[in-house]
């Protein structure tokens, strides 16, 4: 499975604290809701079952708005917790590999995120086939 979606929020602006509570921000929640939009809406082809095996395997390329400089993993929690709100997996404990690469600066930034069930029959980073494991 491959899905294009919009840059999410860094784990800086994902979250607020409101006294002892921590709760998504409002950016967090406008990101869910139009990954949900984009995932239910034709370009996304209908809503999405989480993956029948369980584990699986999440790979990102990450193209950035532009080139102030950026930790990949901020980009992460906002992006895995919204496409399990999605419904494409259940959670993203379910994530056995993970995978993040940072590409070309493109306009308004996106993630290109492919997702395999786990065990993988292909590489997620070059996409060749992996031969048979004898595990």
């Amino acid at each position: 499975m491959e899905l294009m979606l919009p840059w999410p929020p860094s784990v800086n602006h994902y979250y607020r604290h409101v006294g002892p509570r921590t709760l998504i921000s409002r950016k967090g929640r406008e990101y869910r809701t139009k990954v949900c939009g984009l995932l239910t809406s034709g370009r996304g082809n209908g809503i999405r079952k989480p993956p029948t095996g369980g584990r699986i395997a999440l790979m990102m390329d990450a193209f950035p708005p532009d080139r102030r400089r950026r930790d990949l993993d901020n980009l992460l929690k906002c992006t895995q917790d919204s496409l399990a709100h999605a419904g494409v997996f259940e959670d993203d404990s379910q994530i056995d590999l993970l995978a993040v690469r940072r590409c070309e600066v493109v306009r308004n930034g996106t993630v290109v995120i492919r997702i395999a069930e786990m065990p993988l029959r292909r590489c997620p980073l070059c996409r060749g086939v992996l031969e048979a494991s004898n595990n």
